[in-house]
């Protein structure tokens, strides 16, 4: 089953059989607390909010969520909020881990820390699910956030970790295509030669239940008018279900061009964890924070499923 809009998402996150709850790493953060009150709105979240009060209390009162149901952890200003928030998860008392008004890299590193608890033998990997008026499905994209330049072994614990992803979603032997510049093996574009690599490999033997396909040019992964006026010998362009991203960097200004120009609905989730981690920019609406925890609580229901 293929997805076509992120409605289905949200419609599974509400038959979820219980609400998930999200602890808020720094809760202060305006558009997070409107998508993790819609979600609540919605049946599927109860906000759990880590930050500090003298912040957060006027914030909700400003957006009218004061009365609404929550739970407010208190935090001082030189407190670890991250922290915090993983260790209301690891005594079982939350499902899902969100960044709130916290820099990237400080909500990152207890996340990495193998001494919280939280990482397995998994690559952490954040993985954007993107809707765009242009394109028949959504589409996912990663690595966009944590490893800024995997390796050849990375690149293939993140094919591993968007391949189960995507099957948690629904879908079967998704179709997954190798960013590069050019579809061409080049001897001087590492993208290029690493892309060869991993086809031969996934040949040989299957890096993950999935059609992979590159070096793949972005025109070519997007458009089946590109395939054809450029003679490319591929039946899934148009059609790719994920792009693997050659670097953090490629991913995360393609994520940003589609938001800011290409009209795109995206949502973000750091995978590999025991639990999902909801994770998007702060400059994000409040509807990619909402979309973002349907996300979420799909892959946490379809886990306890099976």
């Amino acid at each position: 089953m293929e997805l076509n809009c992120f409605e289905q998402i949200v419609e599974r996150a509400k038959q979820s059989f219980r609400k998930e709850r999200v602890v808020i790493a720094g809760a202060d953060a305006e558009n997070i607390l409107l998508g993790a009150f819609d979600a609540q709105d919605a049946g599927f979240a109860a906000p759990i909010l880590v930050g500090d009060p003298a912040k957060v209390e006027p914030m909700l009162a400003r957006l009218g969520l004061k009365d609404k149901p929550y739970q407010l952890i208190p935090a001082a200003p030189e407190d670890n909020v991250t922290q915090m928030a993983i260790d209301l998860i690891n005594r079982g008392e939350g499902d899902v881990l969100m960044r709130g008004n916290i820099q990237t890299r400080e909500f990152l590193m207890p996340l990495l820390d193998r001494k919280n608890g939280l990482r397995t033998d998994k690559l952490l990997t954040h993985i954007d699910l993107v809707s765009m008026p242009e394109y028949p499905k959504l589409i996912a994209i990663g690595d966009v956030t944590v490893t800024i330049e995997p390796n050849l072994q990375q690149k293939k614990k993140i094919i591993q970790n968007m391949t189960e992803t995507l099957e948690l979603l629904g879908y079967d032997n998704p179709k997954l295509a190798l960013l590069a510049l050019v579809e061409q093996v080049s001897f001087h574009m590492k993208d290029t030669i690493e892309a060869q690599e991993l086809i031969r490999e996934h040949r040989e033997r299957p890096i993950a239940n999935c059609q992979l396909e590159g070096p793949v040019s972005y025109d070519l992964i997007l458009s089946k008018e590109a395939a054809r006026l450029k003679n490319y010998p591929s039946q899934l362009s148009g059609q790719f279900d994920g792009i693997i991203a050659p670097s953090l960097l490629a991913g995360n200004l393609i994520v940003k061009c589609w938001q800011m120009h290409a009209h795109a609905r995206t949502c973000g989730v750091v995978v590999g964890a025991k639990i999902p981690v909801a994770l998007t920019s702060r400059s994000d609406n409040k509807d990619v924070a909402f979309l973002s925890l349907a996300f979420c609580a799909a892959l946490n229901d379809r886990r306890s499923l099976g």
